[in-house]
């Protein structure tokens, strides 16, 4: 390919022929073919051999492949005047053969089409027809006879516009969400209007952050709604108002400014406007260019007010050429994608498809890149950053500002505030860019080269920059000799120029430039949504390699908008850039975006050929010009691809490669074992991106797919069927594969930031696994993961991406030591924000938690604003009085972090003592090197670190000094938690020696221990449980005797458990402790991780005796109470419920506890299970996680209290998930799992009870007291975690369960305030139980017997009988016979319907567990009948069979008599019944 410049510009040649042959006889073609010259038009007269040539070309390019001879019947050169509105004179403009369609179909000449190869675009007129229908559009004719009858022509929508409406028409049948995702000039609006028109949407809104294109939108909706009386626009500008269009009784689009909406009180504006439009239920809102309005809370939340998603009508359509932070919020489905290489591709193919039909793409330009390495031009690296190796704008267009603190220079004599610091090289530049030799290459060198550029757009790195850079232009020898208007359109920096002005001002410079050029000045203004046609280039001098994708894509496309100009076409478009690495970076980030891309590393490269084929990207060094092939732009995709998966924090798809599309049987069993060493992991949640290689399927196999699953099920074959089924497995094992390595690769980001490597040496995937030590593996890497299993999964990973990657992370380190202290610490911090927490043994504090713990108890400087929401340009100071004087003021400080993994708490601290230090040094004499020399002091004299691992250690030196080396106070002590547990004081001891640190022989003072401890350890392999260890360090830290001691843990210590009951007694007994801040919630601290009962951090204060500053934050509020941490039995952690419970003190009442079982009420594991129904051995019923079984009675003791009574059935888990509340800061606490269990009854270790309850009425109402607000609230003021025990009842009160209980009955009793019942009721949710248990007992009054039926009556076999009792008290033997069956005594029980008979008890016969249990109720109740000795009657059990065999008086025959279970005498029942089933 010819890598020199083309014209930008050329003229058209309007042809027509004829083939000879019978089926085109009388037939002629109207065509246009692109005209290559340096003739001039005059000199190129109709149909001479220049004009012949050029249609000819282009003719048989798609009349030679269809076998057809073509005859030229006629050319000219397609050139016409047109009247110039605002001059009132001519214009002369290019014609294309569609005008001279338009003037033949206006005269009654339709088209014909012959057969279907081609074409449809023959006339059946002869060759004088066709010249005057030439002349009449040179003469702006609109027919042959130039009447004034001009037909409305019908749109005709290009192929992939008709293809976007039919899927979004098509999809909105059946969602409600829609992404088109297409370049600038496609024709968004009118594509959007025609899927309006086509649903036959009613109500549409129009929502757009650019209300200058109302007038676009107006324009195209008078062409698709042409003729439609049913249809009417209205905006604030054009058409009518909403009250008018909603009043009409019409369909109507209404246009609106999200600008506007934003200040509307009903989004937190300030102004009461716009009611309408958000209390309006739309059909549809369309919103154009999506990616600018929802990626800003404010913009997303106005467009959420007006879309009341979920409502079931409204359709959401989303416009955007650029969608790179959109695109996660939508599936493939409903996506439609149109971008540069499907355009250009359509436009060169377009003859061999449509046979030279008029081209709809003709007049979109072609792009070509020209890259230029700008360090390379100036021999100057110093402009090249470390952290990705490009060229550093902002610090090559510097400008002074007069403040030696930014400047870190006096200005030079005879240098302005506003002039560049290196105007030198900025002249250099600008001397370069017009460099005249043979074979110059430079833009801006020749005359010609003037020409093809005569207007462009400059993007600079800011304001400031552009000021400056006009200035020295226009001193320029050529850039200043008067030829050149230069249009700084960046404004002047005190007042921001509105765009419609920038765009104004450019317009008139272009219009009045004659022969002269303009060059505009921009910093981001005139880069969207606007168009300045004359472009035809564009300088890249501003951004970095981290430029979004998105702005610079905009940027760049401007210059591709169609342009008929001085009789000529626009065919080529130019883009300079300055930074190669960075236009590399775009180009493929835009080539990422392709609906084909990122499914495979070959399929990448096919679709980097295609880009390179239709936008050339060419390098310029010196005078040669090197064109990049589709492998090296390949390399910048696998770099921008690892740019991704570092700011991913390693979990990213594009980290693997394409063996996870091979996976064979033996290699799925390795993923299953690798599974059950680390098990699978869910991706967390991304910035918004680009979004690639989620498929799981090659391009060819996810086509198929597709193809697949748009057929009816009905007509797959069997075979395809299948074949469907196989890539749904495939794609599936291929995610589950990666789902699984995520947990390795998440924790490799961290190890590959400390590496002891040198800087310029790569890590490769070898080196990686040796350079880690065996403890720090060990410590990093998940359980069970060793380094010879990684190296078995090791050929799944993109070593390029991965060494890229790598690379990526070291240069962002290496970059940050360029920087000064403060930029430093803002860039490290950047790159931790990156990295993920693998684990809750791993908490990496974010740079956010480290601020608003550190700041909040000591002070220092914070680097984010108050409310912790937005990181600040520059650091504020927080003055905690004494406590930051006697940390941060001490020349000779001493702090301590007692477990650094990334050296964050130390970089606070660091910097705080930095911050303080500089104000001793005058500030002239604060240079960049006296600054680094201060922090390499603090350093080495103030600051000391204890880490786990020598890497955590590498880690934490990497983090306070980067590569520039140093002294650095860091320890790692082996086997730390070992040593914590089991050799506290030898720690202590060690770590309190001076000479341990190398600072002398006496005992070291520690004046502020800070950090965040580890917080558990698995207490075994194969145990859910883990043991708290953060204890330990805030132990051995107290007995340091530190000034200050500051420490980040959860708050599950507030109530004990886990071996934390002596650390919590400690804690709440310490005097010293002067502060601390409690997270209800903890991703209220850490929004990324779950940590069961929430956070908290204190500060202990060495000078403080007293009561404690308790904060709570919770549900978006902190609330601040000073009081005692000892005054309850746990630490209650809301301020709120402290009054509540002293007004349950008073009543002086026990607790619920008393009646809570301990853990495991019948020794019954987690995984017992039973029977699905039950058998004779197997009839006890079991609830376990899993539901209802049956198991032998023999697996339960024979003395549990629990087994014959009622009892409440509780969860020992709560309800709530890792102990975080919902959205709204409530809790339910206790599970729906809560039930009554009745005698006989029994539950896994699973669960708890409360009980033994003696009747089913007590039993509901202890049920229905825990359903209550009040008793669950009082559960969580001591759950600090999702375990529930006996100790969580401890401020439950005791009720009388002879009565019920419900919120307002209790709230009276115990006489809380308004404030407290509203406190309570926000807190906790309402219980979704159904609102009754009902009784297990059904009565019924039949053949005049009361009979009580309980649930497992169905459980008496044909030796069912009854013991029997005889009464004349009908109430007594109403209740008796009910409480019977209640309590699981019985399953059935009767008594006669008047006021004295018998009742009858009914068991099984052969059942001795039975019988003991209804003869002790019998005894309880006082059911037996008494001799005068007092001894009992010996009654007998009658079976049914007895019964119905008219067995009574003497012919009954007694098998089963009261003496075989009771001492008649005593009464007592026997140690060991006679009573044997058998022998029946």
């Amino acid at each position: 390919m010819n890598t020199a410049f083309k014209k930008a510009f050329e003229h058209k040649v309007i042809y027509v022929f004829t083939v000879d042959d019978e089926a085109h006889r009388g037939l002629v073609k109207i065509g246009d073919a692109t005209l290559h010259t340096d003739t001039p038009i005059d000199a190129l007269p109709p149909n001479c051999k220049e004009l012949n040539q050029a249609a000819l070309t282009r003719i048989r390019s798609y009349t030679n492949t269809a076998g057809l001879t073509p005859k030229l019947l006629h050319t000219e050169v397609a050139v016409r005047a047109v009247p110039d509105k605002d001059s009132g004179g001519l214009l002369l403009k290019a014609f294309r053969d569609h005008d001279v369609h338009t003037v033949l179909r206006n005269s009654g000449i339709e088209k014909v089409q012959i057969g279907e190869s081609t074409g449809k675009e023959w006339f059946e007129i002869d060759v004088e027809t066709a010249k005057k229908a030439i002349a009449a559009v040179k003469q702006n004719f609109s027919n042959l006879s130039n009447t004034d009858i001009v037909k409305q022509a019908p749109i005709i929508f290009r192929p992939e516009q008709a293809d976007c409406i039919t899927k979004v028409v098509n999809h909105f049948k059946k969602a409600d969400r829609f992404l088109i995702n297409a370049k600038m000039r496609y024709g968004k609006t009118f594509v959007s209007l025609e899927i309006v028109k086509q649903c036959k949407f009613e109500k549409t809104i129009i929502l757009t952050h650019r209300p200058v294109v109302n007038a676009g939108w107006y324009e195209d909706f008078t062409k698709i709604f042409y003729g439609c009386d049913d249809y009417i626009y209205g905006s604030k500008a054009n058409g009518e108002t909403l009250e008018t269009l909603l009043s009409s009784g019409k369909k109507f689009v209404y246009f609106a400014s999200v600008q506007d909406l934003r200040g509307s009180s009903q989004v937190g504006g300030k102004f009461e406007k716009n009611d309408i439009i958000f209390d309006t239920i739309w059909d549809c809102v369309i919103v154009d260019e999506a990616h600018e309005g929802t990626t800003t809370a404010l913009g997303e939340d106005t467009v959420k007010a007006v879309v009341k998603e979920g409502n079931g009508k409204t359709k959401f359509l989303a416009l955007s050429g650029t969608p790179f932070n959109i695109l996660d919020d939508y599936d493939e489905s409903s996506i439609y994608t149109w971008d540069y290489i499907m355009e250009q591709e359509n436009k060169s193919e377009w003859d061999k498809l449509h046979f030279g039909d008029s081209n709809p793409y003709e007049e979109l330009p072609e792009l070509r890149i020209y890259t230029y390495s700008l360090g390379d031009i100036l021999h100057n690296s110093n402009y090249i950053t470390f952290e990705d190796k490009a060229f550093n704008f902002h610090e090559f267009f510097r400008t002074w500002t007069g403040d030696f603190k930014v400047d870190y220079a006096d200005m030079p004599v005879g240098t302005e505030t506003g002039d560049f610091v290196h105007e030198a090289d900025v002249w250099s530049f600008l001397n370069l860019m017009v460099t005249k030799s043979d074979d110059s290459c430079y833009p801006y060198s020749t005359e010609e080269y003037r020409a093809l550029f005569k207007h462009s757009l400059w993007m600079v790195p800011g304001v400031k920059e552009a000021r400056a850079l006009k200035k020295l232009m226009l001193k320029h020898p050529v850039f200043g000799n008067g030829m050149f208007d230069i249009v700084n359109v960046a404004g002047s920096g005190d007042e921001e120029e509105k765009a419609e002005e920038a765009l104004s001002k450019v317009r008139k410079a272009i219009k009045s430039a004659g022969d002269n050029y303009t060059i505009t000045l921009s910093c981001g203004k005139l880069t969207t949504g606007v168009t300045v046609k004359e472009w035809t280039a564009v300088f890249m001098l501003a951004g970095s390699f981290s430029t979004s994708a998105a702005n610079y894509l905009q940027t760049i496309f401007r210059v591709q908008s169609p342009c008929n100009e001085d009789g000529k076409i626009k065919n080529t478009a130019y883009v300079f850039d300055f930074a190669p690495d960075r236009t590399l970076k775009m180009v493929s980030r835009a080539v990422s975006v392709s609906s084909k891309a990122g499914k495979t590393k070959i399929g990448d490269k096919q679709i980097m050929g295609k880009f390179l084929n239709y936008c050339p990207v060419i390098a310029v060094s010196g005078s040669q010009m090197q064109e990049y092939s589709a492998t090296k732009l390949l390399q910048q995709l696998k770099k921008a691809y690892a740019e991704k998966v570092v700011r991913n924090g390693f979990d990213d798809t594009n980290l693997y490669n394409d063996e996870l599309f091979k996976l064979q049987d033996v290699d799925i069993k390795k993923f299953d074992d690798l599974k059950g060493i680390i098990g699978a992991s869910k991706a967390a949640p991304k910035a918004k991106d680009i979004t690639v290689n989620n498929q799981g399927l090659t391009n060819e196999e996810y086509e198929e797919t597709e193809r697949l699953k748009k057929k009816k099920k009905a007509e797959l074959s069997a075979e395809e069927t299948a074949r469907l089924e196989e890539l749904k497995k495939m794609k599936k094992l291929r995610n589950d594969a990666i789902s699984i390595l995520r947990g390795i690769s998440i924790r490799m980001p961290l190890l590959i930031y400390g590496a002891d490597i040198p800087y310029d040496e790569e890590i490769t995937l070898d080196k990686f696994v040796d350079m880690v030590d065996q403890s720090s593996w060990d410590e990093f890497m998940p359980n069970g993961v060793t380094k010879e299993k990684f190296r078995e999964f090791q050929k799944y990973y993109d070593e390029e991406v991965f060494i890229a990657a790598g690379r990526h992370i070291r240069n962002v380190a290496r970059e940050a030591d360029t920087l000064a202290p403060t930029e430093r610490v803002k860039k490290i911090a950047s790159l931790f924000s990156t990295f993920k927490n693998p684990d809750k043994e791993t908490v990496l504090t974010p740079w956010r938690v480290v601020n608003m713990h550190l700041s909040d108890c000591i002070g220092g400087w914070d680097f984010w604003d108050e409310e912790h929401k937005e990181m600040l340009d520059e650091p504020r100071f927080v003055d905690r009085g004494k406590v930051t004087a006697d940390i941060f003021d001490k020349q000779d400080t001493h702090i301590l972090e007692i477990n650094s993994k990334t050296g964050l708490y130390p970089l606070y601290v660091t910097y705080s003592v930095f911050r303080e230090k500089c104000k001793t040094v005058a500030p002239e004499k604060l240079t960049l090197e006296k600054q680094r020399e201060i922090w390499r002091q603090v350093v080495s004299d103030n600051i000391f670190v204890i880490c786990k691992t020598p890497m955590a250690k590498a880690i934490t030196q990497r983090t306070l000094l980067g590569y520039s080396g140093g002294k650095i106070n860091a320890h790692y002590f082996e086997d730390l938690i070992n040593t914590m547990q089991n050799k506290p004081q030898q720690f202590v001891d060690k770590v309190l020696r001076e000479n341990y640190w190398k600072m002398g022989d006496g005992k070291m003072r520690i004046d502020a221990i800070v950090g965040n401890p580890p917080y558990q350890q698995s207490t075994s392999d194969s145990s859910r449980q883990a043991k708290p260890i953060y204890n330990l360090f805030i132990q051995q830290a107290m007995k340091m005797q530190p000034t200050y001691l500051s420490m980040i843990t959860p708050s599950r210590w507030f109530a004990g458990g886990m071996g934390l009951d002596g650390f919590r007694e400690e804690m709440m007994q310490t005097k010293e402790i002067s502060k601390m801040v409690d997270f209800v919630n903890a991703k209220d601290c850490f929004p990324q991780i779950s940590i069961s009962g929430g956070v908290c951090y204190f500060l202990y204060d060495h000078h403080h005796s007293g009561v404690c500053e308790f904060s709570n934050v919770f549900n978006g509020e902190r609330d601040t109470l000073n009081r005692p941490l000892n005054e309850f039995p746990v630490l209650v952690r809301y301020n709120k419920a402290v009054s509540i419970l002293h007004k349950i003190a008073e009543q002086k009442e026990a607790s619920v506890s008393s009646m809570v079982s301990p853990i495991s009420p019948f020794g019954l594991p987690t995984s017992v299970r039973g029977s699905d129904s039950p058998t004779p051995g197997e009839n006890v019923k079991l609830i376990s996680s899993k539901g209802v079984s049956y198991i032998e009675k023999s697996l339960i003791k024979e003395d549990n209290p629990y087994f014959d009574a009622f009892k409440v059935l509780v969860s020992q888990t709560s309800a709530e998930h890792a102990g975080e509340p919902s959205k709204d800061g409530s809790y339910r606490v206790l599970t729906s799992s809560m039930t009554i269990l009745k005698a006989g009854e029994v539950c896994t270790h699973s669960y708890i009870l409360l009980g033994p309850i003696k009747t089913f009425k007590e039993a509901k109402n202890v049920f229905g007291y825990l359903r209550t607000k009040f008793a669950r609230f009082l559960i969580l003021l001591a759950l600090s975690s999702i375990h529930i025990s006996r100790s969580t009842f401890v401020f439950v009160p005791m009720q009388n369960f002879e009565e019920s209980w419900d919120d307002k009955k209790l709230y009276e009793k115990y006489g809380l305030s308004e404030d407290e019942i509203a406190f309570i009721e926000r807190t906790i949710k309402p219980m979704e139980i159904e609102d009754d248990i009902s009784s297990p007992v059904s009565e019924i009054s039949t053949g005049g017997w009361v009979f009580y039926v309980g649930e497992d009556a169905a459980s008496l076999g044909d030796k069912c009988g009854k013991w029997m009792y005889f009464f004349n008290d009908r109430p007594f033997a109403e209740n008796i016979c009910r409480q019977a069956v209640e309590q699981g005594v019985v399953a059935e029980s009767k008594y006669s319907d008047a006021d004295n008979g018998v009742c009858c008890f009914y068991i099984n016969g052969d059942d001795a567990a039975a019988h003991q249990r209804l003869i002790q109720f019998f005894l309880d109740n006082d059911l037996i009948r008494k001799k005068k000795d007092g001894g009992l009657y010996n009654i007998s059990f009658k079976f049914d069979t007895q019964t119905r065999a008219g067995e009574y008086g003497e012919e009954f025959d007694s098998h089963i008599k009261l003496d075989q279970f009771v001492d008649l005498n005593t009464g007592k029942m026997l140690e060991h019944p006679t009573f044997q089933p058998e022998d029946l």
